[in-house]
């Protein structure tokens, strides 16, 4: 069956689905593959479940039901099936990347479009090759706008998710060292990235928001027609600035030769301005009122494990526990070390995807340790253990005091970490949790 003939169906019924948990009636089933399952099996389950076609890969299921379609591949079938029904509605699109903050960045740009915009924005961190078309998939025509996040691991990636975007503007958040395994360099991560900025200089018509006070991105987006956005000072379209005394971000911002406008947001940290003030740029490009804009992101609340400040009946945590790299890591701990409170404790999870750096990379998050006013430590992961071990055999080697570093404690996962806090409750402590997904620091909020 060809994507045109595909589109007709879909037009007839138009909520996709790829799991047999979620078969809304008459949706289609897209019957996927993966290491450990193959959604052909699941498609029959599917049909009788309620929804009206499976699209499959597989001749011998296709048999099955004459509600299957059969294709070359589902994924791909999934994906030109995206690009082919956001070329036909052509909704102006802004796509977001970037190493760290772009999930944040996305929801605060989000915020500020709805304001005076219908849009549909990515949910949740739906934003690899399943997550991009899927999400292409809900446009409706009576959307004006929509926002796609798009992340990457691997080279190619972006620029695989950006053909079946077709976005017309764009937005790098930053670059910095994550993923190094699948990269293979910050240099690695910089095309990726940058696959972004190629698609928009092939449309004569496309355009990027710049974090103008980035090198890296200034340097990557050469030939591109930018609305900037930074610090004060520079002649950028946007400028802001912050009051670095706050818990949560304080920010004052202006366009070009406008009056100030200050904003208290939800957001803990000053590493956060800058997608604050990406989300401010958007809008002010897009013409969505100034005051509309701050209200926005003054109301604005963080979930999901980033950048959240939760006060428990006997803490007070910072829970930023969905992403972990060198990059986030380091503004992370140094948001944390200029925050006063006269019991600090830090539980950092081990940074995953770094390949070869991993080793140098978490020695250098410890050698930081004693610059943050911590009580106690917890870290967690083997790569974190490995490297405390480095330090203090490289030390005793040559002779240096190993007590310079406040109590550090290493536990091989979460559920050790937990038995620890049952053992040893916390009580009146400002409390940072930062790691990655994979090591599931997000179950320990409710342990203090």
């Amino acid at each position: 069956m060809t994507i045109p003939q595909l589109y007709d169906i879909f037009l007839q019924h138009p909520c996709v689905t790829t799991d047999t948990r979620d078969c809304p009636e008459g949706s289609l089933f897209f019957a996927l593959r993966g290491e450990s399952f193959d959604g052909n099996q699941f498609a029959l389950q599917a049909l009788q479940k309620g929804c009206a076609f499976a699209v499959v890969d597989d001749a011998n299921v296709a048999k099955q039901d004459e509600r299957m379609i059969l294709v070359d591949d589902v994924l791909k079938c999934l994906q030109d099936l995206a690009a082919f029904h956001r070329r036909k509605l052509k909704t102006p699109i802004l796509q977001i990347t970037g190493t760290n903050g772009k999930t944040t960045t996305k929801e605060l740009c989000a915020a500020v479009l709805a304001r005076k915009y219908n849009l549909l924005y990515t949910q949740g961190n739906f934003n690899n090759h399943i997550g991009v078309p899927k999400t292409l998939l809900q446009l409706r025509p009576e959307h004006e706008m929509a926002v796609v996040e798009t992340g990457a691991n691997h080279p190619g990636e972006i620029a695989l998710l950006t053909a079946i975007v077709q976005p017309d503007c764009g937005l790098i958040t930053n670059v910095g060292r994550a993923h190094l395994e699948g990269f293979g360099s910050f240099e690695g991560v910089k095309r990726t990235k940058g696959e972004l900025y190629d698609y928009l200089r092939t449309k004569p018509e496309g355009f990027i928001f710049l974090h103008a006070d980035s090198a890296d991105l200034v340097a990557m987006s050469e030939g591109l027609h930018a609305f900037t956005y930074g610090r004060i000072g520079q002649d950028y379209n946007i400028e802001g600035q912050v009051d670095e005394s706050s818990a949560f971000l304080h920010l004052r911002w202006r366009s070009r030769e406008s009056d100030w406008h200050e904003i208290d947001t939800h957001l803990v940290g000053a590493y956060n301005a800058p997608n604050a003030l990406a989300a401010i740029a958007v809008g002010t490009y897009f013409r969505v009122p100034a005051r509309e804009i701050s209200d926005a992101l003054r109301t604005y609340v963080p979930h999901n494990n980033r950048s959240e400040l939760r006060h428990t009946e006997h803490n007070d945590l910072i829970v930023d526990a969905y992403n972990a790299n060198p990059s986030s890591m380091a503004v992370a701990l140094d948001n944390f070390q200029h925050l006063n409170h006269p019991h600090k404790v830090a539980i950092l999870g081990e940074m995953r995807e770094l390949g070869t750096s991993s080793a140098a990379e978490h020695q250098h998050i410890i050698e930081r340790l004693p610059q943050l006013g911590c009580e106690t430590v917890l870290l967690v992961g083997r790569n974190f253990s490995q490297a405390l071990e480095t330090i203090n055999a490289l030390r005793a080697e040559k002779g240096e005091a190993q007590n310079d570093l406040p109590l550090t404690l290493c536990f091989e996962n979460v559920e050790a970490v937990t038995e620890y806090l049952e053992q040893h409750p916390m009580r009146d402590r400002l409390v940072l949790i930062k790691g990655s997904n994979g090591t599931k620091l997000f179950q320990l909020p409710e342990k203090l």
